[in-house]
């Protein structure tokens, strides 16, 4: 199911076919969490979450997407906006709808990794981990310059 909403110029939608790949993969490899990200990788990434674009005159400048199995646990990953869209309440927004979506509502636990959003994030309910004692990753930190599997 494809779901839309506007506000005055700007549009956020879940259409994979209006997801630009080129704007998100240029996002990605350069930004801290995903650097080096083989265009490939982000495009399965797309294809296997529930995306969010964010449009402004027919051009995409924002996205989010959510990892989930949309009965129990949401993980919210790769959220941007670019640069010359900022301070227009736009991630505000792109995190109310993302919350509001009809496939992500009743879930336990939403999680999330941030470096230096920690204010926006909290705007939407975010957290410290209550017990992150019980967390535990596996973290292959140089993947994208190594490749898959060495």
């Amino acid at each position: 199911m494809t779901t839309e909403w506007t506000r005055g110029e700007y549009i956020i939608s879940t259409d994979l076919g209006r997801i630009d790949l080129d704007v998100v993969h240029g996002f990605l490899t350069t930004c801290y969490w995903a650097e080096g990200i083989p265009r490939e990788v982000v495009a399965r990434s797309i294809a296997h979450s529930l995306c969010f674009g964010l449009y402004h005159d027919g051009g995409q400048i924002g996205f989010a997407r959510v990892i989930s199995d949309r009965a129990t646990f949401g993980y919210l990953g790769d959220v941007f906006v670019l640069e010359a869209f900022r301070g227009r309440g736009l991630a505000r927004w792109l995190m109310e709808v993302i919350h509001a979506h009809p496939e992500l509502q009743g879930f336990r636990r939403w999680v999330l990794l941030t470096r230096d959003a920690h204010a926006l994030y909290a705007q939407a309910g975010y957290a410290p981990l209550a017990a992150p004692d019980r967390y535990m990753e596996r973290w292959a930190k140089d993947v994208y310059r190594r490749g898959p599997g060495q």
